[in-house]
């Protein structure tokens, strides 16, 4: 089994405030991305590389409530934008979460424009170990929102993944095929924490 980095979710109370958020410490504002329909979020998206990218997400006022909870613990979106989750892509979304030690939920189909895709997150619409674990995706063949978006030179050089418990996290990774670098496991409060290169100098999200 093996998995990859497919984005970072910068969560958001709103857009304005998320790409504002982003913008001032990368250099580069998140271009619009699209609507969710199935989940009543939005979001913009910024490329950092080949097949990864960085997206900023919030509720879409102009969308009704869906009838479930949303994704990524957006039905109490943060008072303030922060890098709260991130997303694994892999081929064989039935055999990653087979491996998953802790599977997040089933693969549910998603939307947004013309993309089409399958993704795995918990029903509840909580944070899988608090957003230190991924959700998991699988995009068609072909096709990956990275290519479309212009290349402002970013590119994802450590993602940090911090937990009380780094072995439950290690075993985890391990399972999905995600040991190498960018990846960084370590001990302490769950959080994230993103290195990116920019023209300017490597940045802290």
């Amino acid at each position: 089994m093996r998995a990859a980095i497919d984005h970072l979710v910068v969560l958001a109370p709103d857009l304005d405030a998320g790409g504002a958020w982003v913008a001032a410490r990368l250099g580069a504002a998140p271009r619009p991305g699209g609507a969710h329909p199935d989940m009543g979020t939005h979001n913009r998206l910024l490329r950092l590389g080949e097949g990864c990218y960085l997206e900023v997400i919030a509720v879409d006022p102009q969308a009704p409530a869906p009838p479930h909870p949303r994704w990524f613990g957006l039905d109490r979106p943060p008072p303030a934008p922060r890098l709260g989750a991130w997303v694994a892509r892999c081929a064989d979304l039935a055999a990653a979460l087979g491996a998953h030690p802790e599977p997040p939920g089933p693969p549910r189909p998603m939307r947004r424009g013309d993309l089409r895709w399958e993704i795995a997150f918990p029903p509840d619409g909580t944070l899988p170990a608090g957003g230190v674990l991924p959700s998991l995706i699988r995009w068609p063949e072909g096709v990956h929102p990275a290519a479309r978006l212009p290349d402002d030179g970013l590119r994802l050089h450590r993602l940090r993944l911090r937990h009380p418990d780094p072995g439950r996290i290690r075993r985890v990774l391990e399972a999905l095929g995600l040991t190498a670098a960018p990846l960084e496991v370590a001990a302490g409060p769950p959080g994230l924490e993103a290195l990116i290169d920019t023209p300017a100098g490597r940045r802290l999200l």
